[in-house]
């Protein structure tokens, strides 16, 4: 199962421990949203190759 993470900010100590938890033992892929410019071309490539898209906020 291949997992994207999203993050709408910089993930913070609890996020990052909840990541890794839903991560482990799974293929994982990230896409941060807080740049200046994201890619959302590429963002939506990204959602439709993973079987799982989590949010975080």
């Amino acid at each position: 199962m291949k997992v994207l993470n999203v993050y709408r900010s910089e993930p913070d100590e609890t996020t990052k421990k909840l990541v890794e938890i839903v991560s482990r033992d799974r293929e994982t892929d990230s896409f941060d949203l807080s740049t200046a410019n994201p890619d959302y071309d590429q963002l939506v490539d990204k959602i439709m190759d993973a079987d799982k898209t989590i949010c975080w906020w």
